[in-house]
């Protein structure tokens, strides 16, 4: 089971207004709405770290020889992506 922790969290008047009005479209409670938040907050600053120390090790000479190399076929009608 979660264990749950309470945190006195302090917003501007104005701030606040704007998620009690979110989370009412939303259909959450505010709770909920901050904590998902600060859950796709935290999401989006681990992902930026992730890819941020993989490109520290990229081997951009390695990158740039496949990119360059011979061979291989040109793209054929249909390889294109999907639009949206």
């Amino acid at each position: 089971m979660n264990r749950l922790s309470t945190y006195p969290l302090r917003l501007p008047r104005s701030l606040k207004e704007a998620v009690e009005q979110a989370s009412r479209r939303d259909g959450t409670s505010m709770n909920q709405f901050v904590a998902m938040a600060v859950a796709e907050k935290l999401a989006a600053l681990e992902t930026a770290s992730f890819f941020s120390e993989r490109g520290q090790r990229a081997d951009l000479a390695q990158f740039d020889a496949i990119l360059n190399r011979q061979g291989g076929q040109p793209p054929v009608l249909g390889d294109e992506m999907p639009h949206s």
